[in-house]
């Protein structure tokens, strides 16, 4: 049994490393061949083991993760920008092989999504048809823009600044959000022996790569991470990662649990409204306490968006 749980983690650890690299390199050639070398497995024993373990063929994967990437940006997507551009930015080879992989995930043109969904600001499900195929339904969202607004008002004052380097160990996660408390306690019984954990100098943090508006939450990508100062030796589903300097938006938050979706869409709200642009790179969180320990179960959290 022991064994056979290290083998596990070995092949954790390997999937994770081409996961990463997939979604560092979505504008980039990713055949069979490459992921399979980045694994140190044979294309024929990585196609089974990435299937295993993500529920989904390394093809599917990459063509997912493409169209929800757009999909997000299409949110706050101006007019006068191309959508052939996004497309093309996204690794598709033409604007009419990603229509037709778009409409095939969503259901409806992307063109269609766009305004449906600036229109809204509506939250995405799917459904399934008689068919089985899924096809996405816009439901009324639970906050107005105007309502989202006054609340990020009420919460914070963003600023845009520069964040330092963030070197960090993590433990990723796939499913819903809410259950990446699984992974903070792998990792936390992980770094525990190791002397890491070092409150408050050592800092917890959150990365989310995905939007619950465009992906279904037991797709959704996310990591539990803790800073470290120095190197140190991982291994298994461990592994480091280091969120480079650069220019975030950075909301601070005091908030319940139950307000974490709601800080993040304001957040999303606020940067095209005051005229800031998404930029490639890692959309995290910080937490500065326990709400275990505070009187009013209160977070204290900094969302940083990366912007230009």
């Amino acid at each position: 049994m022991e064994n056979r749980n290290k083998q596990q983690l070995l092949y954790i650890n390997r999937i994770n490393k081409v996961v990463e690299h997939i979604d560092d390199n979505l504008d980039a050639e990713l055949s069979l061949e490459k992921l399979s070398e980045i694994a140190c497995f044979s294309p024929f024993h990585f196609h089974r083991i990435f299937c295993a373990l993500l529920d989904e063929t390394p093809n599917n994967y990459i063509t997912r993760r493409r169209i929800e990437k757009i999909a997000g940006r299409l949110f706050f997507m101006q007019k006068e920008d191309s959508l052939t551009d996004l497309a093309l930015g996204y690794g598709f080879k033409s604007i009419h092989s990603f229509s037709r992989s778009f409409r095939k995930f969503y259901g409806i043109s992307a063109s269609e999504f766009q305004k449906r969904s600036q229109n809204e600001f509506s939250k995405i499900g799917k459904i399934q048809s008689k068919n089985g195929t899924e096809h996405v339904s816009f439901e009324k969202y639970f906050y107005t823009m105007d309502n989202l607004k006054i609340w990020l008002q009420m919460k914070t004052q963003v600023e845009v600044k520069e964040m330092p380097e963030l070197r960090m160990v993590q433990v990723r996660h796939q499913g819903p959000y809410k259950e990446i408390g699984k992974a903070f306690d792998a990792l936390m019984k992980w770094a525990g022996p190791r002397g890491l954990l070092n409150f408050p100098k050592t800092k917890m943090a959150g990365i989310y790569y995905d939007s619950p508006r465009v992906t279904d939450e037991s797709k959704m990508q996310s990591s539990a991470c803790i800073t470290i100062m120095e190197d140190v030796e991982v291994s298994g589903e461990v592994s480091k990662i280091t969120i480079p300097k650069g220019k975030f938006a950075v909301g601070s938050f005091k908030i319940k649990v139950e307000e974490f979706e709601k800080a993040w869409n304001s957040m999303s709200l606020w940067i095209p409204e005051n005229n800031f642009e998404l930029r490639k790179g890692h959309h995290y969180e910080v937490y500065h306490n326990d709400a275990e320990q505070h009187p009013e179960n209160l977070w204290f959290v900094d969302i940083c968006i990366p912007v230009k």
